[in-house]
């Protein structure tokens, strides 16, 4: 087979990728007429034909699975090259930019971030909030440094993404010292019809909290919910209600907001991740970030009760 033209093959693949030679005209800003000619380029040194009609789209053939295979590589390591590349140059190396889903508890980023901002060549820490699949896509095209998740990166996804596992968290409810002084008795029978702050049925722990009282038949009195955990824990600081916070910041919610522990689920456990474009890390930043987090914030884990049941600490 006489030399490859790579050209014809980026054409090749965004056909691939989107399905017909329409849309990847206007994908690479060219014309179909170009695009069709190019492929029978690719086409004749190959030797085989790459598509077949399948409705008004294009499907590969066999050859064009197999070809499509190593383009997809090919084009994944230049999507990497361009990444470090671009993680060499002065003003992106004094950047982090980190995306953040909305579920995650603002304490558990402030103490994650922390140690990416200290020191005297600590870069400037840029933070977007938004679900997962959006700043996975922002990931894919290195919007992104790192994502702080409490989800790890969905499987069949098309994206290059690795979830790192910073540590693992049970659940603690909590309340003005008045209010938890009410409900620290008979934990967790204590929460029939107590009233609740809880986060919004998008969460994992909302889930997680939900299935935990069906098994034990309780139902809580639930006063609000919220999408923010931030302003779910400044309305309980009003001590109005319990609302669930992660074990592993019970200091800082109760220094932030005055809240103390009623009572400790140690069946319902929250993992968080770093979610970044390489296998290894190599930012230096999110290694502090990762070693940080690894070492102080979850490094005693989720409580081992002995008795198995759930009381307060």
């Amino acid at each position: 087979m006489q030399h490859l033209n790579y050209s014809h093959l980026l054409y090749f693949w965004t056909v691939a990728q989107e399905g017909s030679v329409t849309r990847a005209a206007e994908v690479l800003h060219l014309t179909p007429q170009t695009i069709s000619g190019q492929i029978k380029l690719l086409e004749q040194t190959v030797g085989s034909a790459l598509f077949e009609r399948a409705g008004r789209g294009l499907a590969l053939t066999a050859t064009g699975r197999y070809i499509k295979q190593y383009a997809d590589e090919i084009f994944r390591l230049g999507a990497e090259l361009a990444h470090v590349i671009q993680s060499s140059d002065h003003q992106r190396a004094d950047t982090l930019n980190v995306g953040i889903l909305g579920s995650i508890p603002k304490l558990i980023a402030f103490r994650t971030l922390a140690a990416a901002m200290h020191g005297d060549q600590a870069p400037v820490v840029r933070c977007i909030q938004g679900d997962l699949h959006t700043l996975l896509g922002d990931l894919a095209v290195h919007r992104l440094d790192v994502i702080i998740s409490d989800q790890a990166v969905p499987t069949g996804l098309n994206v290059k993404a690795f979830s790192h596992r910073l540590g693992v968290s049970d659940i603690s409810m909590v309340a003005s010292p008045a209010l938890a002084r009410r409900y620290q008795d008979d934990f967790p029978n204590s929460l029939q019809d107590a009233p609740c702050l809880l986060p919004t049925v998008n969460s994992t722990v909302r889930r997680h909290l939900d299935d935990w009282f069906e098994r034990r038949n309780l139902h809580p009195r639930m006063i609000a919910e919220f999408d923010d955990s931030a302003l779910m824990k400044a309305v309980g600081e009003a001590g109005t209600a319990l609302f669930p916070v992660p074990s592993a910041i019970l200091p800082e919610v109760r220094e932030t907001y005055g809240a103390v522990l009623v009572g400790r689920i140690s069946d319902i456990r929250e993992t968080y991740f770093a979610i970044t474009p390489e296998r290894k890390l190599k930012h230096p930043a999110v290694i502090n970030m990762t070693n940080m987090a690894r070492g102080r914030l979850f490094a005693n884990g989720p409580s081992k009760l002995s008795s198995g049941r759930d009381r307060p600490d």
